[in-house]
């Protein structure tokens, strides 16, 4: 791992892209702790205090929610905002139509995606303003300032949405998924810190937490064995004569990721939940408070419908990365056939046979993964935010990135990260 690192930074474009992405979270943990004018911040850490949406909602903030900083909303109305576009995108055939066009096309989208984020951060900015003033943590609630906090809190989605956009392009990995690895990261040493304290003054058992502990490590040994399994299909390619040359003739496989979708079905359906769960919260109404507490992390039809979502946005996602018509209308172009398949439509129906078995077992494994960890944490009780959801994308997103510094460095003849 040390010699892997080492030769990471040999490479000088590697190591400038290293460099990027670390400045660029730099500045994210800054904006983290840079609280918006007018806040009471005793009253804040009353209001975060609990374990419930806007508990959960911190955690993806990197702690920026309960500070009330200027990225208090983090990357949500992006995540959002693009779960909105990427449905329109099946439903609305001019948007399809984009989509097929390539580069230019995706830079339409991309633009739609960032007008939808601004609107969607608004609303949200205004929502948690609204009900933070409502409970007394604004020092003066006047209109001018209510709108200061607004803007800043919808200047700072914006911000973070082009520093993903940036990481991504300049950097190492998806940019967008680093902010929300870093979020939950950065959230561990306090979780350690406090679990420590509950068992100094005997509020926990030393048998409940060394149990959470083997649980997250079996868990963390499934989550890497399932992102590097596969299936693969063998293709072989006929042989062509053009002039004195002979082409063809060789043998490989389609590589088909039994998870395809990695990390994003358990990203896409958090934010599809907390989203309703979010805004009825923000409602002083009882039927609101009600819909909060039954969309709660951990409260029972949160749980069924987090994992009915996890299941839906792995196929969703898997079938928008992988489209077995155009695999095999591909293969087919260049000569290329699955043995005792024949090529075109067969082979189209092979692959996506194929496909929907697979993703199936990597949708189940996603939702079990996400949801087993919470049960123990309710069983141990220990008050922590580092459950299955947040253990699957830190490690997914690690497992990405790695891969990512993986095949830069083999290009380069060095032995990467990954065995």
């Amino acid at each position: 791992m040390l010699s892997a690192l080492s030769n990471a930074f040999k490479v000088e474009e590697l190591r400038n892209k290293i460099f990027f992405v670390l400045g660029m979270i730099a500045i994210y943990r800054m904006g983290a702790h840079i609280p918006v004018p007018g806040i009471d911040a005793q009253a804040l850490r009353e209001l975060f205090a609990g374990e419930g949406v806007l508990g959960f909602l911190d955690m993806f903030a990197g702690g920026a929610l309960e500070n009330f900083a200027i990225f208090a909303l983090s990357i949500s109305p992006y995540i959002t905002a693009s779960i909105i576009m990427q449905l329109l995108t099946v439903a609305v055939p001019k948007l399809e139509e984009l989509a097929k066009q390539g580069p230019e096309g995706q830079k339409i989208i991309t633009r739609y995606t960032r007008y939808a984020t601004v609107l969607l951060g608004a609303i949200q900015g205004a929502g948690i303003t609204l009900m933070i003033s409502n409970l007394g943590a604004i020092r003066n609630p006047s209109f001018l300032n209510l709108s200061v906090i607004v803007i800043t809190l919808t200047a700072g989605t914006v911000f973070l949405m082009w520093l993903g956009e940036q990481i991504t392009e300049k950097g190492i990995g998806n940019g967008i998924s680093i902010l929300i690895f870093v979020s939950i990261i950065s959230r561990l040493p306090g979780a350690t810190v406090q679990t420590f304290n509950q068992l100094m003054v005997g509020a926990l058992n030393i048998f409940n937490i060394l149990a959470f502990v083997v649980v997250a490590v079996i868990v963390v040994g499934l989550i890497v064995y399932i992102e590097e399994g596969k299936r693969k299909i063998p293709v072989r390619y006929s042989k062509r004569v053009v002039g004195r040359k002979v082409y063809g003739g060789q043998s490989t496989h389609i590589p088909m990721k039994v998870n395809q979708a990695g990390v994003m079905p358990v990203i896409f359906a958090s934010s599809v939940l907390l989203f309703p769960a979010t805004i009825a919260q923000f409602i002083q109404r009882d039927w609101a408070q009600a819909i909060a507490r039954i969309l709660s992390p951990n409260a029972p039809l949160y749980i069924f419908l987090f994992a009915v979502l996890i299941i839906f946005f792995t196929y969703f996602y898997t079938a928008i990365q992988f489209n077995p018509i155009d695999v095999a209308d591909n293969m087919k172009k260049y000569g290329g056939f699955v043995p005792g398949r024949r090529p075109g439509r067969p082979t189209a129906e092979y692959l996506d046979r194929i496909l929907t078995r697979i993703t199936l077992a990597g949708a189940v494994f996603l939702a079990a993964v996400a949801i087993v960890p919470e049960f123990v944490i309710g069983l141990t009780g220990l008050q922590v935010r580092f459950g299955g959801t947040a253990l699957l994308i830190a490690v997914g997103v690690a497992l990405q990135t790695m891969q990512q510094i993986e095949t830069q460095l083999l290009s380069r003849h060095y032995e990467g990260f990954m065995k």
